[in-house]
């Protein structure tokens, strides 16, 4: 039944736990990576390429994809699955990131936000009424409920008003009418103050969404704060729900959460580094333009079975990227989204197992001990 969450598993040493989320295209096994597709592709990767890397879901941004190409062409197209020939699920985030990385280019009201466009300049308005709509015309499986992510830091002064508006939006968003099939989700909101977090938790249930995700973390705080800001609001989400922190991380933040009970993740970072040349591995981050691999014919990572590493070696790849050439971005983020996506597998088989606890603290053991000093990631 669309909208179901099941717990299949729970891991005996930590808050980990094994569910399937049923959607109306198809089954999500969390702990679950969504590689992100912020304008209707995931770039450098064919929709082929992301079913052979095993990805579930993907994330669309419904700020972008209104802006360009606009909601009613791809309505005209039959919806964002059609459009961009997706058969598995899709999320669509609501456009409010945007309302804290475009600062500069918006004005909040009580109604919603008025943008100038990072494209043209024009003016476009997003609230509650018209994310849901747009969301509605795409056609996503999961729709995110319009919030302010607010900044960090930022005063109790601005996050008590920034809290106010976001619950006030979800609301209205909750009497907005989707397409069948479509799930909604609430975002906490409440920046570093665990009372605010509480109450955004608490009033968000209240109101009843599909699942709930927890906002406002990775804008620029250091990392102990923002695990500090999942587990002040974990405890007041519903078990039975599906938990998801928005724009998060590197493998082992993952991991670190999926310990605290969450379930669902997206982040940029796997693909965006790609295309600069730093890839992940189960033994932390290394640049692939470094003078040292210029006559390294192994592959990006010993012992993995990707596309990338069964075909190429470092050396190649290096050249790729010194040339220029468009192969050199495809294959390292082929690489980097298979070490994202085979973490979260290892992590549900080990959930399975009841041996979670074991997993995670040697993979991340593995994975820091590696890192290059040179590369900050």
């Amino acid at each position: 039944m669309i909208g179901t969450f099941e717990i299949l598993a729970r891991d005996p040493k930590t808050s980990a736990r094994l569910g399937r989320l049923h959607t109306a295209h198809g089954i999500v096994e969390t702990p679950i990576f969504m590689p992100v597709g912020t304008q209707a592709t995931v770039k450098c990767m064919t929709p082929d390429e992301l079913r052979e890397l095993k990805a579930q879901i993907i994330l669309s941004n419904t700020y972008h994809l209104v802006i360009r190409p606009g909601t009613d062409l791809i309505a005209k197209a039959g919806g964002l699955h059609k459009f961009m020939s997706w058969d598995g699920p899709i999320l669509t985030d609501s456009g409010g990131y945007q309302v804290f990385s475009l600062a500069k280019l918006r004005k909040i009201s009580k109604d919603g936000v008025e943008f100038q466009s990072h494209v043209d300049g024009a003016t476009l308005f997003l609230g509650p009424r018209e994310s849901m709509a747009a969301q509605a015309a795409l056609g996503s499986d999961i729709v995110m409920a319009f919030d302010e992510c607010p900044h960090w830091p930022c005063d109790r002064e601005y996050a008590c008003s920034s809290l106010e508006l976001t619950l006030q939006w979800a609301a209205r968003c909750r009497e907005q009418q989707l397409s069948d099939g479509q799930l909604l989700f609430g975002i906490v909101q409440g920046s570093v103050f665990p009372d605010l977090r509480e109450r955004g938790a608490r009033e968000l249930v209240a109101l009843g969404f599909d699942g709930y995700a927890i906002g406002g973390v990775s804008v620029g705080e250091p990392p102990a704060e923002m695990m500090r800001q999942v587990e002040m609001t974990v405890p007041f989400l519903p078990q039975d729900r599906p938990r998801y922190v928005m724009g998060v991380g590197t493998p082992p933040q993952i991991l670190e959460m999926i310990a605290r009970g969450v379930d669902m993740f997206d982040c940029v970072l796997p693909t965006r580094v790609a295309r600069n040349g730093t890839i992940f591995t189960a033994h932390g981050t290394y640049a692939i333009k470094n003078a040292r691999y210029r006559e390294d014919f192994g592959p990006l990572e010993e012992g993995c079975e990707c596309y990338a590493c069964r075909n190429f070696t470092r050396a190649y790849i290096r050249h790729l990227f010194r040339t220029s050439e468009i192969l050199g971005l495809r294959l390292m983020t082929w690489h980097n989204l298979h070490l994202y996506l085979g973490t979260l597998r290892r992590a549900r088989e080990a959930i399975a197992a009841g041996a979670f606890e074991e997993f995670r603290r040697e993979f991340t053991a593995a994975y820091t001990e590696g890192i290059e000093v040179d590369e900050i990631v």
